[in-house]
């Protein structure tokens, strides 16, 4: 086996920051996909499409209120906002007549939906793929024990802390979190005691998949915006929510640190396939613990 990258501390520390700045993107995604599986029990093969659109929402957002700090902040806070609406409409018109079928027809009934929003973007954005600069206060690199570090990267790792504890914040402390932990546990009973369970699983489906918009606004200035890039999200979510826990939004946090740092650290042991890296780690999960590393709603 021949290594062609020498590895040093600090191309380890730097690649270790790396992957945790990635970590936040695949938190945000899996987490809302999470919460959505937990409570509602749909495996919603459409949050990668979602995530997609809140990238191409971000970019037209961003483009039409001008490439400075303000049109990406705006976009950053209105993209998730508009994927947030577009799901409250399919959620309403769609998705509240199916929950008492089958978890088959449910993931063939998303993953139609799934097509519908590949067409609607490629209708809307076409086939070219789109670019975003970060604001010019992010941009650039930090020197980091004297290596490059980009600031949009280190921004992504103040956001993903805050986005968990707001998700702490709203499971736990709020009227809604703690009757949506009722629902994934007993929904029948909850329904028993006068609560609107139908609201209840919209507001669920919404915060979902604005989480789903949120990773797509933020990553938008890391990578090419492309019709394709919903694909690669998507199957890396499912993955982090299984070994995670099935509905534990907690397990996503810890599955997507497992996912996001064996990634990056295989990129720098070994490049050539370091994609196999996060695959192998999954299948060692799922061997010892089948059920995921924290306990499951399901």
């Amino acid at each position: 086996m021949d290594f062609s990258t020498t590895i040093t501390l600090n191309g380890l520390i730097q690649q270790f920051l790396v992957g945790l700045s990635r970590t936040t993107i695949l938190f945000i995604v899996s987490s809302g996909l999470s919460l959505v599986l937990g409570v509602l029990r749909i495996p919603n093969v459409a949050h990668g499409s979602l995530y997609m659109i809140g990238a191409f929402l971000c970019y037209s957002i961003s483009t039409l209120f001008g490439a400075g700090s303000t049109g990406f902040w705006l976009a950053v806070i209105l993209a998730p906002l508009g994927v947030a609406l577009i799901s409250l409409a399919a959620e309403r018109g769609l998705f509240c007549h199916l929950y008492d079928r089958e978890h088959l027809m449910l993931l063939l009934f998303t993953f139609a939906l799934m097509l519908l929003c590949r067409d609607a973007v490629k209708i809307i954005w076409g086939s070219n793929y789109r670019s975003l600069s970060p604001p010019e206060i992010l941009q650039g690199s930090l020197s980091i024990l004297g290596m490059p570090f980009p600031k949009y990267n280190l921004f992504l790792l103040g956001a993903g802390p805050v986005v968990a504890l707001g998700l702490w914040f709203l499971i736990h402390r709020t009227k809604i979190g703690k009757i949506s932990r009722a629902a994934a546990v007993d929904r029948d009973m909850v329904g028993a005691v006068g609560i609107n369970v139908s609201w209840v699983f919209a507001s669920v489906f919404v915060i979902g998949c604005f989480l789903a918009g949120l990773g797509g606004a933020l990553v938008a200035p890391t990578q090419n915006i492309t019709q394709g890039m919903d694909h690669t999200i998507i199957m890396e979510a499912f993955l982090i929510v299984i070994i995670g826990g099935l509905g534990n939004v907690w397990g996503a946090l810890l599955g997507a640190l497992i996912f996001g740092l064996t990634d990056s650290i295989g990129i720098l042991v070994w490049p050539q396939f370091s994609i196999v890296f996060p695959y192998a780690v999954v299948v060692i999960v799922l061997i010892f613990r089948p059920k995921g590393l924290l306990k499951a709603t399901w």
